[in-house]
Order: structure tokens, then C-alpha cells, then sequence
């Protein structure tokens, strides 16, 4: 039976390309999405990539130059003309400019902005002042902004003359004197039933914005909360200096995603894709973590080290110790990670404290006694009678499952309230998350294990 071999786009566009098929290739890449082009480039070998980038349409070229990684942008940056990079950058939105300088080192950068055209340069420049990770350098100066005395007509017609050059012309933006007064949509105004009809007559007043400073987690769950397309963004004087989209916020809740896993996860964020991550990048992103956590980890060593007699008298204690502190790790980690989302998604404040901790102790209780229980009839009907086990008495089942449902309360309420003490000293809550509180989870556990052994077994 013959044997097939599966050719992806990217091996298809490599052997059109040896074949010099050139117009070939374009008569697929213009039937593509840009996404889907990038995906390619990122597959195609280093030297190939500029031949093919330059078989697109200018303006697909600029849509796919967005959307690629940036080392490939960088790499074809330094191989594009002077008026390659120009034609490239007369394409692109302000706000997708501004995300390739922030990516690109120095010296490219420096050339971007020289043969970027003078509004641009002055635009990227003025974006860039603004705080990381606000609203002002997640915005685009390319908005509809119409005047309240236009006439519905006159509105359409600014439209259709500038709305090329826009990122978005649904939702259009009333000022004067650049303070926003209201704004209006496109199906406002084809609904009209007069075109002499003023815009200040049907345009939305109570118009919802952020101001330049705005987080932009935040703006991304406005523009979530309320399902718009766009909201506009106001300086301190409440004069409108740009918009964000929602395509933008969504790359903004992806990259507070993927932050936010990486850090419960115990490594310190990184702005690279894991295939395009090195071995050594790796190392960087996980050894910090992992050398706190291993450091974190002596106190547990010296909890048992200072219980040895009592474990010298109890051998089987030892046997349990790995199932408590499982258990009290991943009580934690539930906990944790429920008020981690809640947070995030401005469901919670520090206020609610209270509140939360006597909700997880209640839940505590519950799950506690549901685990000693079983926990019980485990150790009663496996270890001492099928294992026949005679140093597992029921006095040693009864230690162990007390130790269990403390150990299950006190992970709840640690891992429950880490979370919201980080937020309120400014922290990121993810922090608090299951690396650290299975720490810290692990050493009490330890303690309320020992200290009821010893109570109650009198050793």
C-alpha cells in the first residue's frame, strides 16, 4: 500500500516557491486570512521569508505584518528597503505601529520612525508617553469624530470621505473642541428618517469612556461588560484623544491570561512563545521560583526534624504525612484560585474579607468531615484490616482524620485570603497562588498533624 506523505500549506508554498510559481502563490495568499498567512511565515525557512512577504498585496501585507511574531518582524524589517518599510507602515493602524516599536530594539525603532510619515511619527510618539499597560498606549488616534451642528447627511458623507483610513467607523464620536459629547452609530444615522436632521438631536449622550490612565485589564472588561466595539478614551480635561477597540482588548485579556497562569504556576512571565523560547529562557523564567519554593520548602524539614521523637515512637505516623499534605495543598489551591478569578473579574474587593473566609470556613467544614469520614473508613478497612497492619489502630485512624479536617480548614482560609492581603498591598494576587500555598500549607499541616499525634498518643 502506498504510503502519503501529509504537505502543510507551509511545505506547499516552500515547494511553489523552488518551482518560482510566483503568481501562483499570490492567487492562494490573497484568498487567505492575514492570521492564517502569519501562521505560515512563522513555518517557512528564515531566507525564504521576505521573497514571499513581498508576493502580497500591500495592504494584506501590512494586516499579516500584525500579526506575526516579533523576531520575524524585526527580521524583515532589517531586510526591507527604505520604501518597502514606508509602504508597510503607511498601512498600519497607530495603535499596531506603536505595539511593533515597543517590541523592536533601538536601532530598528529608530529607523521605523524615520520613514514613518510625519503625522504618524507624531502620533507613535505621543502614544508612547503614556504609562505601560494604560489605556493611552492601548489606544488608536484614528476615530470618526463628528461636530453636534452636522446634519445626518453631511455625517454620512464625512464617513464614506475619511472612514478609509479609520480602524473602526461603526460607532462614530461626537466632539467640539475635542471634549466628547455624545456619539452616534452607523445604523443611527441610515435609520434617520431625515437626513437635515442634526447629529446632536440623535446622538447618545451619556456616553461611557476611560480616562488615558485607565489599566487596560480594565478597559478590556468594560468593553466585555457592556459588549461594545469601541470605547472612546478622555485626558484629565475630558478631551477625547483616541478609542480602544475590543480586538485589542481581547489580545489584552489573553496576555493577563496567560500571565496570570504563569505566575500560579510558579515562573515569572514571559513575552515569547514557548516553541520560540530557548532552553535557557526557560531556565530563567523557572529557577527564581523554584529556588524560593526549595528555600520556603526548610521549614517543613525542620517541623519534621523537630518532631522526630514522636515519630520515632509512632513509625506509622510517617505513612500519612504524604496524603495530608496532598489534601491540604490542593484545599488550598481550590480556594485560591476561586478568589483569583473572582477578583480578576471585579466580582470581589478587600472589603468582602470577612465574608469570603466565613464562606470557605463553612465550605471547610463540610468537605473536612466528608474527607475524615472516608478517610477513616479507608484506613480502618485498608490499612488495618486487608494490609493487616496492627500498629494502625483506630486511635491512629482518629489522629489522622482530626489532622485532616483541621488541615483542610486552615488551607481554605489561607488560601483564601492570601490571594485578597496581596491585592490590597498592590501585589498581583496570582502570586498567592498554588506554588506558595501549598508551602505554606504543607508546614501547618505538619504542625496540626504533630501536635494532635501528641496530644492524643501521648508521645
Amino acid at each position: 500500500m502506498a504510503e502519503h506523505k501529509k504537505f502543510s500549506m507551509a511545505d506547499t508554498m516552500t515547494r511553489l516557491l523552488d518551482e518560482k510559481k510566483y503568481r501562483s502563490i499570490r492567487d492562494v495568499l490573497v484568498t487567505m486570512n492575514p492570521s492564517d498567512i502569519a501562521v505560515i511565515m512563522e513555518e517557512i525557512e528564515e531566507e525564504r521569508l521576505p521573497l514571499l512577504f513581498r508576493l502580497l498585496p500591500k495592504e494584506q501585507a501590512a494586516e499579516t505584518f500584525v500579526e506575526m511574531d516579533p523576531e520575524l518582524q524585526e527580521l524583515l524589517i532589517q531586510g526591507f528597503s527604505d520604501t518597502e518599510l514606508k509602504e508597510v507602515l503607511d498601512e498600519l493602524y497607530v495603535d499596531d505601529a506603536v505595539d511593533i516599536v515597543e517590541e523592536m530594539p533601538a536601532n530598528v525603532v529608530k529607523r521605523i520612525l524615520a520613514a514613518a510619515a510625519p503625522e504618524m511619527r507624531r502620533e507613535i510618539n505621543e502614544i508612547l508617553r503614556y504609562p505601560e499597560n494604560s489605556a493611552g498606549s492601548l489606544m488608536t488616534t484614528e476615530y470618526v469624530s463628528l461636530r453636534p451642528n452636522m446634519t445626518v447627511g453631511e455625517a454620512i458623507l464625512r464617513i464614506r470621505r475619511t472612514g478609509v483610513d479609520k480602524e473602526t467607523i461603526y460607532t462614530c464620536y461626537v466632539t467640539k473642541d475635542r471634549m466628547l459629547l455624545g456619539l452616534v452609530t452607523v445604523k443611527d444615522l441610515l435609520l434617520a428618517p431625515d437626513d437635515e436632521m442634526l447629529i446632536e438631536d440623535i446622538m447618545e449622550k451619556n456616553v461611557i469612556s476611560v480616562n488615558t490612565l485607565t489599566d487596560q485589564e480594565e478597559v478590556a472588561r468594560m468593553l466585555s461588560k457592556y459588549n461594545f466595539l469601541a470605547v472612546p478614551v478622555v485626558d484629565n480635561d475630558g478631551r477625547m484623544v483616541g478609542i480602544v477597540t475590543f480586538d485589542d482588548a481581547m489580545d489584552v485579556l489573553e496576555e493577563e491570561a496567560t500571565e496570570d497562569i504563569e505566575i500560579m504556576g510558579g515562573m515569572t512571565p514571559s513575552e515569547k512563545t514557548y516553541l520560540r523560547s530557548t532552553p535557557i529562557d526557560l531556565f530563567l523564567h523557572r529557577i527564581p521560583w523554584l529556588l524560593l519554593l526549595m528555600v520556603s520548602a526548610t521549614f517543613t524539614g525542620m517541623i519534621i526534624s523537630h518532631f522526630e521523637d514522636a515519630l520515632a515512637a509512632q513509625v506509622v505516623l510517617t505513612a500519612f504525612i504524604p496524603m495530608l499534605m496532598d489534601t491540604g495543598g490542593n484545599s488550598g489551591s481550590q480556594s485560591s484560585v476561586t478568589i483569583i478569578r473572582a477578583l480578576s473579574l471585579n466580582e470581589l474587593s478587600i472589603g468582602d474579607i470577612w465574608s469570603v473566609i466565613w464562606k470557605e470556613i463553612r465550605t471547610a467544614v463540610l468537605c473536612g468531615a466528608v474527607l475524615a469520614v472516608a478517610c477513616f473508613g479507608k484506613i480502618m478497612l485498608v490499612d488495618h484490616l486487608l494490609m493487616n497492619n496492627p500498629a494502625v489502630t483506630w486511635v491512629i485512624a482518629l489522629v489522622v482524620c482530626l489532622a485532616l479536617a483541621i488541615t483542610v480548614l486552615v488551607a481554605k482560609v489561607i488560601g483564601c485570603s492570601l490571594p485578597m492581603l496581596a491585592k490590597r498591598l498592590g501585589f498581583d494576587p496570582a502570586v498567592m497562588a498554588s506554588p506558595f500555598i501549598t508551602t505554606l500549607v504543607d508546614a501547618c499541616s505538619l504542625l496540626v498533624y504533630f501536635r494532635i499525634a501528641t496530644l492524643l498518643l501521648h508521645i
